[in-house]
């Protein structure tokens, strides 16, 4: 496994899993519950170490299915990034999501607590007055953002008393809205992670120049994806599947050695 740097010189994985759908969609879902946990055990045996999940999840259930799968592990080498939502960004709501998810997951610590979506209603001031009160008992370890602007961003690092370390966003080869818009480069030249969700959607997987380059390389065209992101400096991402054959290729994308000519191609593909 490969690992990006964050700025104290701690380190997490490029690729982690992301866990929407596991345990349910926007509630829960217990009727695959066996499967689902059998899933996440064999990702840990493939060497997944950085899982992504949040509250919204199938109401909670996703956590706890989490928080199933790790028990018995040595809680060190298992990177958990959950998220709160953006109804929940209340000084009190911060506290109480966040005592949720802890107890769902069974943890005395998440490695890192994203705030989900910026709220339109609630001050960030507010919010992060919550979050830093987090980090300061123990409680988070590092605290992050999903789906912010730029300039949400900066209002974010600003307010925080430890460093952001990542804005997750969509981002693939066909979606480079945070190219467009100055996130990505921001992140890089400030040393905050860019985390790209859904980076296997919006045709990637059709597209002739990625299964072409694939194909050349005996690779799954998931794997072209990955690679193609995972590549570029403080980018990491957090590809989704149920399917035990694509959470292995997804994770050996990062062994891909995508040629010069190949990487230029991708990059002009959107």
């Amino acid at each position: 496994m490969e690992y990006e740097k964050l700025s104290n010189g701690e380190r997490v994985p490029v690729i982690g899993l992301g866990t929407w759908s596991i345990g349910g969609g926007m509630s829960a879902n217990r009727s695959h519950d066996g499967q689902m946990l059998d899933l996440l055990r064999a990702a840990l045996d493939m060497g997944y170490r950085h899982f992504d999940t949040a509250e919204m999840y199938g109401d909670g259930h996703t956590e706890e299915l989490l928080g199933q799968a790790i028990k018995g592990l040595d809680r060190e080498k298992v990177f958990i990034t959950t998220k709160v939502s953006p109804s929940n960004l209340r000084y009190a709501g911060v506290i109480n999501a966040l005592e949720g998810s802890l107890r769902r997951l069974d943890t005395s610590y998440i490695d890192l607590y994203l705030i989900h979506w910026p709220s339109r209603s609630i001050p960030l001031e507010e919010s992060f007055r919550a979050l830093n009160r987090a980090v300061e008992q123990g409680k988070v370890r590092r605290l992050g953002v999903s789906n912010f602007s730029l300039g949400e961003l900066e209002q974010s690092i600003s307010l925080s008393v430890t460093p952001i370390i990542t804005n997750q966003v969509p981002y693939s080869l066909t979606n480079r809205r945070y190219v467009r818009n100055g996130g990505l480069q921001y992140c890089q030249e400030n040393g905050v992670l860019l985390t790209a969700y859904s980076p296997l959607k919006g045709g990637v997987l059709g597209s002739p120049i990625v299964r072409e380059i694939a194909q050349h390389h005996s690779a799954t065209p998931a794997q072209v994806a990955l690679n193609w992101l995972v590549r570029q400096p403080k980018v990491i991402t957090i590809p989704q599947s149920t399917d035990p054959g694509h959470l292995r290729d997804n994770l050996e994308a990062v062994g891909l050695e995508l040629e010069a000519e190949e990487v230029e191609r991708l990059d002009q593909l959107a």
